[in-house]
């Protein structure tokens, strides 16, 4: 079932998928440093995570502390930090800047870069939830762009853990019982818009550390990329990827617009998945990558 926004999440953003191209020669060019955190203790069980609070596996750290030795190769100054108030995102970037040897970076933490909230599936088995609600209604909760899971009841044994307000700095009833996709990009972008840009327009060089779906949101904007082409990318874990994005924080329409710093296989998937994204002219088959 598809259902619209709610009325807190809606914000007035206009997407275009006819950017003219621009070139490095002619607008200012700003440099911007994202990663997904690193692989967390539930990623590893394969459960849906969501704004569960799952620590870093130490896959995850070790993915983490390659992120930053990564970062210092490329000798990139960074100036703050953003991340989500889940701590799967926030040992990510401090694993990350004391590789780089920045514990007085200043860091903003805010719940809008928290993961798609995954509602009652938080906690569940992937698998085991597709063998009791069917394969083909888990693959369109975790494919569909506007279709919402199932939302968080109060049995759930992670409810009380999840929807305290007071964690995120929202009051109770303001945390979400579920998101779409689409609710995630609507109330990411606000914070980019109006907290990380305004830091990047100053001259800083950023980096965000968040979540497969967020960060996916912010991919979507500025890249310009559709609400369907959006479903075919997955960002992997503990991969630092840079943008380039001109005067008007948009990526730049080129080759060069973004790196990824991964090994061989992750960087040739997720530019595979990118280039989808961006012209979605063939059918996506499985589900995109979340938690």
């Amino acid at each position: 079932m598809t259902t619209s926004l709610p009325k807190w999440l809606k914000f007035p953003i206009t997407y275009s998928s006819n950017i003219q191209k621009r070139s490095k020669t002619a607008f200012e060019c700003h440099k911007i440093v994202f990663i997904r955190h690193g692989q967390s203790e539930w990623n590893l069980k394969n459960q849906f995570c969501g704004w569960f609070d799952a620590h870093l596996s130490d896959q995850g750290r070790a993915e983490a502390k390659q992120a930053g030795k990564r970062l210092k190769d490329l000798k990139i100054k960074l100036h703050h930090g953003f991340t989500s108030k889940l701590c799967r995102s926030i040992q990510t970037l401090d694993i990350i800047l004391k590789q780089l040897r920045e514990k007085d970076l200043p860091v903003e933490q805010h719940w809008r870069l928290n993961e798609r909230h995954y509602g009652n599936l938080t906690g569940m088995n992937k698998a085991e939830a597709m063998e009791l609600f069917g394969k083909e209604k888990v693959h369109i909760w975790r494919r569909s762009y506007k279709t919402r899971p199932p939302k968080i009841l109060d049995v759930n044994p992670h409810y009380c853990d999840i929807q305290t307000g007071e964690r995120y700095g929202l009051k109770d009833s303001e945390v979400p019982e579920c998101e779409s996709l689409a609710d995630t990009v609507a109330r990411t972008l606000p914070y980019w818009l109006e907290n990380i840009v305004p830091e990047i327009k100053k001259g800083k060089t950023v980096i965000v550390a968040a979540h497969g779906n967020s960060l996916r949101g912010i991919v979507k904007h500025i890249e310009g990329i559709t609400d369907e082409g959006i479903q075919h990318l997955n960002l992997p874990t503990g991969v630092p990827f840079v943008y380039t994005l001109g005067a008007d924080m948009m990526a730049l329409k080129d080759d060069n617009a973004v790196e990824f710093y991964g090994n061989d296989e992750q960087v040739e998937a997720v530019m595979k998945d990118l280039r989808k994204a961006k012209s979605p002219d063939e059918k996506k088959t499985g589900a995109v990558g979340d938690c």
